[in-house]
């Protein structure tokens, strides 16, 4: 049996950075982590380069947060983006702001950070242990540390930042959501999100397959509703399965229930062109080749790999002469260009999302200091909340702003 002032479940970005604040307050801190290793999804994070935050205002996370956007507010009012950054840059980690305001270490290496907050939790004299998490000890109503498989560790705060159910090598087992309906907590369905997606039609988006789009736009419809879901400019990623890549991630965590709806994303092959400006367009390539088979006339316009979809989209001969093409096939051609539609068959297992969709239900939790509205001394941070963004470091931003919260009321 041991006590410390705060025990941590999960030694992930959030644990680790809940952490070092409350060791900065002079509080006795440990972290159980069961894999034994520090920060492993975090090495894996924006490739490997770790994108630990977005260049912009706290409002603007709240914008990228599609669900329960509301509850961030008073932590991101607290530790905003640009605390992120101050954070690491006072750990002596250089940042730099690429495209879409993506924040990474100017040695785009993800472990990098990690042995900072590792080394900053040991210089604050943070513990960490390596063991498994079994129960919640309670008594009388509050949380007073954990049971786990080698050992009591007791404490006045107890705090689960043990993260989702996405990519469970790294040690997201979904060991939180156990814990936390342990002590009456609801936890909503965990599905991915964040996640590629398959679509029916496969073995057209496998013959494009390693084709990587950039300044497309990807629309997302729900059949049966005016109104698109989501739209935005970006880049995506044709695979064997389907569609991956920034867009479609983010446009994943709009999607329901795909056994009750059917969702369709329409890719804009050339958004900065009108109807009328591609068709002029097209002309004037056709122009040049006039005697070309429409198969060879394309490569101007289009990536190689994406012509023989489109050619079979569009119903046009593969052979047949440019001159002789009529305006209503040209005119099939430019609709296909600016709307090449693929239908969602479902998205890739939770094991394979950047994050999980759902958690600890929130409106449980009190969102200025992460505390447990059932269960005192109970905290949870980070991605075991029903809390999830798009892609641009707004997940990580959203782990780094509960733990300070959290550290925040407990120091």
């Amino acid at each position: 049996m041991r006590r410390f002032d705060a025990v941590i479940a999960g030694a992930g970005a959030a644990g680790m950075f809940c952490a070092v604040q409350l060791g900065w307050r002079g509080k006795s801190v440990a972290v159980i982590e069961h894999s034994g290793c520090q920060g492993r999804k975090l090495m894996i994070t924006g490739k490997g380069r770790c994108n630990v935050t977005n260049n912009c205002t706290a409002d603007t996370v709240m914008k990228n947060i599609p669900r329960n956007s509301k509850f961030m507010y008073s932590a991101l009012s607290r530790f905003s983006p640009e605390d992120v950054m101050s954070f690491f840059e006072c750990l002596g980690v250089e940042l730099k702001t690429e495209r879409g305001n993506r924040v990474f270490p100017v040695s785009d290496k993800a472990k990098d950070i990690v042995k900072a907050l590792v080394k900053a939790c040991e210089d604050s004299g943070v513990q960490f242990i390596d063991d498994e998490v079994k129960e919640l000890i309670i008594k009388d109503g509050r949380a007073e540390g954990f049971k786990c498989e080698h050992g009591y560790y007791y404490a006045d705060s107890v705090i689960v930042a043990t993260g989702g159910k996405s990519y469970p090598r790294t040690g997201s087992t979904g060991d939180g959501y156990r814990l936390a309906k342990s002590v009456g907590h609801k936890v909503t369905a965990i599905t991915p999100s964040l996640c590629p997606v398959v679509t029916y039609e496969r073995e057209e988006c496998a013959s494009a397959m390693g084709l990587s789009l950039r300044n497309c736009t990807l629309t997302l419809r729900e059949e049966d509703r005016d109104k698109p879901i989501f739209h935005e400019l970006g880049e995506m990623l044709f695979t064997h399965f389907g569609l991956s890549g920034p867009l479609v991630l983010s446009a994943s965590a709009h999607l329901g229930d795909m056994n009750k709806s059917r969702y369709y994303m329409d890719i804009d092959l050339k958004p900065a062109l009108s109807h009328e400006q591609l068709d002029s367009r097209i002309l004037r390539d056709f122009g040049d080749f006039p005697n070309r088979d429409f198969q060879n006339s394309l490569g101007k316009l289009l990536p190689s790999k994406i012509i023989p979809l489109i050619i079979k989209r569009c119903g046009i001969d593969p052979e047949k002469k440019v001159n002789q093409i009529t305006r209503e096939e040209r005119e099939r051609l430019v609709s296909t260009v600016k709307k090449l539609t693929f239908t969602v068959k479902c998205m890739r297992p939770v094991e394979e999302a950047i994050i999980t969709r759902g958690g600890v239900d929130v409106s449980q939790i009190d969102p200025r200091s992460m505390e447990s509205k059932l269960c005192k001394g109970l905290y949870f941070i980070g991605e075991v909340l029903d809390v999830d963004a798009y892609t641009g470091g707004f997940n990580l931003q959203i782990a780094f702003s509960t733990a300070y919260s959290c550290a925040d009321k407990i120091g």
